[in-house]
């Protein structure tokens, strides 16, 4: 035990379950949950929907409001509730040495203008001139602005007042990988005592999923768990709106302001195997192995999206690193892309807190736990690059 420790003290979560980390501990710790699912408006594709959110909750200015896309809303409004949940929210004192990590990608497009640009340009051979005419007329410089990745760190800093250092990390589970393995890491060296970490996505929309499928990465048929879609199932990624954030302190950090911790991240392991040499079980393997688990049966909350190579290559690598009982969230809340590590951290200091394994999501795959988890590994695999996993024990 050291007093540089890195201990998990705020969850913020949002997916289609619900919102708030109590929220999702009920649900996912009832056995037999079932996923909410939107099958028919971005048919052939299922998505996991965001529930119904009262914005205002956490971003009480309508104006802050307005000028954020969903995914900056998603956010900003999880932030809040990680900070909610630490006994940070408005003490401005700790606000003012906080640094913040935030995992993001590019924004949304406007979908309309971008479909008014492709029709105009059927009719029409003078496309340089179109393109300037549009840029002048349709395309607003502040919707691009607004867009920038790191707005979604400078909208938390307006409205929760977080105003320490600030990074944002882009590349899809990578980018949550190094968000959260970059605070811990700045925590054990005595640079940072108080951090807010996590990432956001927001898949309703027709340009994100657009980047999935011309991958060749969306699940084409009706739902099925992360472990059971088929090759003629297409790339077999679903999808989800939702969002992960947690505060990081330093055990002294959290015991001086008396505040107990929900666990600790003990280690964090990642890496960018070359998969094209067909290794990406054996990097996977090595990850784990290095995170120097306890001995017996594990609980494992896996970031799997369902890609095939990936999540085979996954299934196989904890099967040869040990005894897992493997739980793939993404069955439940689809693949959420840069928010995917820090939501597996958060449900494995979950259980951990509450002293229960999850039961299985998929019982035809995945093993049975027992008793109180001293311990559970979290991980993200990225569909395309990217591999990370860290062990979260009991604080």
């Amino acid at each position: 035990m050291s007093a540089n420790d890195v201990v998990v003290t705020g969850i913020g979560l949002v997916s289609s379950l619900g919102e708030g980390a109590d929220r999702h501990w009920q649900v996912l710790s009832a056995p037999g949950a079932k996923p909410v699912i939107e099958a028919d408006r971005f048919m052939p594709y299922t998505v996991h929907p965001l529930p119904e959110i009262d914005w205002s909750l956490q971003i009480p200015k309508r104006g802050d409001q307005r000028q954020m896309e969903t995914w900056q809303r998603l956010g900003t409004y999880t932030a809040g509730l990680a900070l909610d949940d630490a006994g940070i929210k408005g003490d401005e004192a700790l606000l003012a040495t906080m640094d913040m990590i935030v995992a993001a990608g590019g924004g949304e497009r406007d979908s309309a203008v971008d479909q008014g640009i492709l029709d105009a340009g059927r009719t029409r051979n003078d496309r340089e001139l179109l393109l300037n005419e549009k840029l002048t007329t349709e395309l607003r410089p502040t919707l691009f602005l607004a867009q920038l990745s790191n707005l979604l760190a400078g909208n938390i800093s307006i409205v929760h007042k977080v105003t320490g250092s600030s990074r944002t990390f882009m590349g899809e589970e990578g980018a949550g990988v190094a968000a959260v393995e970059t605070a811990a890491a700045r925590i054990r060296a005595g640079q940072s005592s108080h951090a807010l970490v996590g990432g956001a996505f927001q898949t309703e929309h027709p340009d994100m999923l657009l980047g999935y499928e011309l991958g060749g990465l969306l699940h084409r048929k009706r739902w099925k768990s992360v472990w059971k879609r088929a090759s003629n199932d297409g790339g077999s990624v679903i999808t989800g709106s939702g969002a992960a954030f947690l505060v990081l302190e330093s055990r002294a950090h959290a015991e001086a302001r008396g505040r107990n911790a929900y666990a600790v991240i003990d280690r964090i392991e990642s890496g960018r195997a070359r998969r094209e040499q067909g290794n990406l079980s054996e990097a996977i393997s090595g990850l784990v192995r290095a995170l120097e688990a306890p001995k017996g049966r594990l609980l494992a909350l896996s970031g799997a999206s369902g890609a095939h190579a990936a999540t085979g290559a996954e299934r196989s690598a904890l099967s040869a690193a040990g005894d897992f009982a493997v739980r793939g969230f993404s069955s439940l809340t689809g693949h959420m892309k840069e928010a995917q590590f820090p939501f597996a951290v958060a449900l494995a200091a979950l259980a951990i807190h509450n002293g229960a394994p999850y039961p299985a999501f998929d019982p035809e795959n995945e093993a049975t736990a027992e008793g109180a988890p001293q311990a559970a590994l979290a991980t993200a695999v990225g569909y395309r690059r990217f591999e990370g996993a860290a062990l979260v024990a009991k604080a």
